[in-house]
This record gives C-alpha cells, structure tokens and sequence, in this order.
C-alpha cells in the first residue's frame, strides 16, 4: 500500500483510523468501564480523533482529485462510523486502486 497517491494515503488513513476506533470501543471502553480506568479512553479518543480528522481529510482529497460523488463521499463517512466499516471500504478502494 502506497501513500504516494490520494486513494493510497486514503487507504493509510482507512485503516489506522479503524483500527484507534476497534482499540477505542474493544479496550479503550472496557478499561474505562469494568477497571476503573477512564484514562483510557482519553488517550485513545485523543489519537482517534486525530486519525478521524486524517481521514476526513483523505476522503475529501479523493473526493476532489478523482471527481466522487457526494453520495461515494457520504458512503466513505458511514464507512467509518461503522465498526469494521473502514476495512470494508479499504477492499473497494483497493479495487478502484487497480484500475
């Protein structure tokens, strides 16, 4: 995976921002909730919020280079609100990659 062009670096952007959000609601959460320990999500919500805006970033990017729709553009957003969403969406940006 190359970050060398906009789909790449949106890709990059796809899966560490699904990755903070599984760390975020699978350990992050647990840790606030069932150990006491809300320190957790703080950090991880910081670094996720971070990543999120990264991709927010990235989809617009794309959005702009390779002339999305609006709708292309909105269905990338739900992607990432989704658990496992962005993974999701990172095999259909492979598949635009290609051709």
């Amino acid at each position: 995976m190359t970050w060398r062009t906009p789909l790449g670096r949106l890709r990059l952007a796809a899966l560490y921002e699904g990755i903070s959000y599984l760390v975020l609601l699978l350990i992050a959460m647990p840790l606030k909730y069932f150990a006491d320990f809300p320190m957790a999500v703080r950090i991880v919500g910081v670094l996720h919020g971070l990543l999120f805006i990264l991709f927010l970033i990235a989809v617009a990017q794309v959005m702009f280079v390779h002339r999305w729709s609006i709708m292309r553009g909105i269905g990338a957003l739900i992607a990432s609100l989704v658990p496992f969403g962005t993974f999701v969406l990172d095999v259909q940006l492979k598949r635009d990659q290609r051709q």
